[in-house]
């Protein structure tokens, strides 16, 4: 849905440097029009926009930066990506869901399943091929996550419209 609001978590530069060099080797060069990235909602309303700045300025302004970490390879089909686990980020979520309750899509009210996305649409032996060649050296990490990000998606690309670091001292629970 054009002009929708995304909201993703920030990652850190050397992560982001590392899992966007990732996904710039493998996601299908047509297709890649983003750098790596976490999702946290697909689609707010645009008429939110105003809210969502403020809530999420407030949020990065009164909490920490989350714990978390790349668990594990995990195949999307045609696809693979790095799961994440975030107790501190899944409760970060939970208090933005809560604020926009009655406006959130189908997908952003189901359950979330946080991953970063290194290949997409593409044939499914090539994504099986991928993950069994990332799984090989894969070893659990930590992710540092900087912030959060409020996106326009125009139709493919997404326009950046606001960043927020994590700056408090409280947890996310």
């Amino acid at each position: 849905m054009a002009g929708a609001l995304i909201v993703t978590a920030m990652l850190g530069a050397r992560d982001l440097s590392r899992l966007d060099g990732l996904r710039r080797e493998h996601f299908p060069p047509e297709r890649n029009f983003l750098k790596a990235h976490l999702t946290l909602f697909h689609a707010l309303p645009p008429s939110l926009e105003a809210e969502a700045k403020a809530l999420l300025s407030q949020l990065a302004a009164h909490h920490r930066k989350p714990d978390a970490k790349l668990s594990e390879v995990m195949s999307l089909g045609r696809g693979v990506a790095f799961r994440i686990r975030s107790d501190d980020l899944e409760a970060l979520r939970q208090l933005i869901a809560e604020h926009f309750h009655g406006a959130l899509t189908a997908q952003d009210n189901q359950g979330w399943r946080p991953h970063i996305t290194i290949q997409n649409k593409v044939e499914s032996k090539v994504a099986k091929a991928l993950k069994t060649e990332l799984e090989r050296s894969f070893e659990p990490r930590p992710l540092e996550i900087a912030g959060l990000a409020l996106h326009r998606y125009m139709d493919g690309p997404w326009e950046p419209i606001g960043r927020w670091n994590f700056r408090g001292r409280g947890s996310a629970r």
